[in-house]
């Protein structure tokens, strides 16, 4: 199979200029996955013991979301077909790296982008969830270890706008670590409703730990986040005052976490700041 690549370093610009809007109606927007409710319990568990047991031999505990959850390497990897399909501006990769800087600033967490790459492969840039195609693609390009967030950009179609991996599945599958975007959710990437880049922040969210905000519908243990009220089922659109859990509170649509329009998703909770710091310390530190 012939493919060829191309670093890039801030400041010079691809060729080739991004293709327009994909479906408009994307019913599904995150692939990420969904954990049991066992496994769920497991994890917090998990976690708890891993930062108690560095407390007891003296290391530092995380610091609040006010403080600094850390300065985190970034390497991009922009996979486009050989007719031009998917191409990513060096601006709209700049811009990507901004808008999570702007979403996770309060958390402490400052993104740094190291280097970006453009690589073409007509199997890789179609690559869905869990496929052969993923794997090969992440074990030649990932780079980094355990704190470096690696950004796959490509067209895995379904209605899919990306997923990534959870912080606790590094130890098992170094490889797989990372997020995948679909190339038209990039700032400016022309999704229409999603081209602001918060499906990156989405992302990067559970790559620190976070689940849905609708993650276990109304029970009571739901993302694990005391701050974020419960919710049935994601939100779609901009559905202000949406309440599916009665004595919860109403629905948090405008919280990065859910499934609404990039214009309407504004915000973490503390909860979730403490949270991805915690697991950013429990798992990638």
């Amino acid at each position: 199979m012939s493919r060829s690549l191309v670093v890039l370093v801030a400041g010079f610009t691809l060729l080739a200029v991004p293709l327009g809007a994909q479906d408009q109606n994307i019913s599904r927007r995150c692939a990420t996955r969904n954990p049991s409710d066992a496994e769920r319990a497991r994890i917090e568990r998990q976690a708890r013991q891993i930062l108690e047991q560095r407390q007891q031999k003296g290391k530092p505990t995380p610091p609040p979301p006010s403080g600094s959850g850390g300065t985190i390497d970034v390497y991009f990897h922009v996979i486009r077909s050989s007719d031009g399909s998917g191409a990513v501006s060096m601006a709209q990769i700049d811009a990507q790296v901004d808008v999570l800087n702007d979403a996770f600033a309060d958390a402490g967490f400052t993104f740094r982008l190291v280097q970006a790459q453009e690589v073409v492969d007509n199997d890789w840039f179609t690559m869905g969830y869990g496929s052969a195609a993923e794997a090969e693609a992440k074990a030649e390009l990932r780079q980094g270890g355990k704190t470096a967030l690696n950004i796959y950009t490509a067209n895995p179609g379904g209605g899919l706008l990306g997923w990534a991996t959870f912080p606790w599945s590094y130890a098992s599958r170094p490889d797989d670590d990372g997020v995948v975007l679909l190339y038209t959710s990039v700032p400016g990437g022309g999704e229409t409703f999603y081209d602001e880049g918060d499906t990156g922040t989405h992302e990067v969210g559970h790559w620190l730990g976070l689940y849905h905000t609708f993650q276990g519908g109304c029970s009571k243990n739901g993302d694990y986040v005391s701050d974020t009220p419960a919710e049935r089922s994601p939100a779609y659109g901009c559905p202000f005052g949406r309440d599916t859990c009665r004595g919860s509170g109403v629905d948090p649509i405008e919280n990065f976490m859910d499934y609404t329009y990039d214009a309407c998703m504004t915000t973490f909770t503390f909860g979730q700041g403490d949270r991805m710091t915690q697991y950013f310390s429990a798992y990638r530190q």
